[in-house]
């Protein structure tokens, strides 16, 4: 996979992700697996980018979810 279908595809993934947020009624849970999903594509393509993976993708998902369902996503460990 070349440098842009990664990023190709780790932008659609974000997109679905955020879409589901946006638009389902849907369980922190199972955005936690999409999350997760994301996570091991990125461990698998390019484990040196994890962290901004971190720090970039999942913060926005975290933030989105506040925003749009409020105080009911449980505590994360």
């Amino acid at each position: 996979m070349t440098p842009t279908d990664f990023a190709t595809l780790l932008a659609r993934t974000s997109d679905q992700i955020c879409s589901r947020i946006l638009h389902e009624d849907i369980d922190w849970i199972d955005i936690q697996i999409e999350i997760e999903k994301m996570r091991d594509l990125v461990r698998q393509h390019s484990p040196e980018r994890l962290d901004v993976f971190e720090r970039v993708y999942e913060a926005r998902f975290r933030r989105l979810w506040d925003q749009w369902h409020g105080d009911v996503r449980p505590i994360d460990h």
